[in-house]
């Protein structure tokens, strides 16, 4: 017995050692920054995978791409350098007076319009040519007032408890909180969704590579458009919001939803952050 009590002594050692680095881990995540898990940024909707090689675990679900298509000439405006300079100088001009407006007018906005600025977003390149986006257009004040609900419940709990101070001090210059007014003013809301991948016509799947930086191009496009067109939006990730949200609108499972779009146009009392754009220095470099 007495041979065993240095053995004895060092697993017990050991053993307190190991309560007090647990111990001591769990006083850091409740005195310092959030772990992980409270992060909003990990959504279920935003973990689909855009990996290339998704398909290998289970090869015989997926559809064989096309191996041939018709190439033809390409159709091409080439502008004098004068118009080129005047046509981006304008374009710049026009976007740089876009702003992030979330005071929206009830007044409704020609669907026409809509149609247009969708069908220029769907004019964004996609990994071989897959078009992985859906384009959710809701004007209907139920379904915007349950899209609210559901929105403002989560934001609360993500102002509260899953951003963490940091991110909720760096809002405050905005003046944004958990309360989402324009989601019943305005008078369009557009939620657009990921494709993680697309079906066939016989069944199988078809992989969307690079869905979400495929998409994100189209929501850039379709933001210029709705710039152009003269109505105002808000760039809005409903962090955590996306399966609920799916399951109202009806969507299936392989759309996961990316972002969602107040349109309308700004209402007459309408503030926005007297912000400042970086320098054409302080973002280009040239090699």
């Amino acid at each position: 017995m007495f041979l065993l009590t240095p053995f004895l002594v060092a697993v017990v050692c050991i053993l307190m050692l190991w309560i007090f680095k647990n111990a001591d881990g769990g006083t850091e995540r409740r005195n310092g920054e959030p772990r992980a898990e409270a992060r909003p940024w990990v959504d279920e909707d935003l973990m689909g995978s855009t990996d290339v090689h998704q398909e290998e675990a289970e090869a015989d679900e997926w559809q064989e791409s096309e191996e041939e298509v018709e190439h033809i000439p390409f159709s091409h405006t080439r502008y004098p350098e004068k118009e080129m300079v005047k046509r981006s100088q304008e374009f710049y001009e026009l976007l740089n007076k876009r702003r992030s407006v979330r005071f929206i007018s009830h007044e409704q906005v020609p669907m026409e319009v809509i149609d247009n600025v969708i069908k220029a977003a769907g004019t964004a390149p996609s990994g071989a040519h897959t078009e992985p986006w859906t384009f959710v257009v809701v004007k209907d004040p139920d379904v915007k007032h349950k899209i609210r609900e559901i929105i403002e419940e989560e934001e609360e709990i993500n102002y509260l408890k899953r951003m963490g101070p940091r991110w909720v001090t760096d809002l405050k210059k905005f003046r944004t909180n958990w309360i989402k007014e324009y989601l019943d003013t305005a008078p369009v809301l557009i939620l657009i969704f990921k494709q993680v991948h697309g079906f066939a016509a016989n069944g199988k799947k078809k992989i969307h590579y690079y869905n979400e930086i495929s998409v994100s191009i189209a929501c850039g496009i379709l933001l210029a458009a709705l710039q152009n067109a003269g109505l105002v939006t808000v760039t809005t990730t409903p962090l955590n919001c996306g399966p609920r949200l799916r399951v109202l609108l009806n969507r299936p499972t392989n759309e996961k939803l990316l972002m969602l779009l107040p349109v309308g146009y700004p209402s007459e009392d309408a503030t926005v952050p007297n912000l400042t754009r970086k320098t054409l220095d302080q973002i280009m470099v040239t090699v």
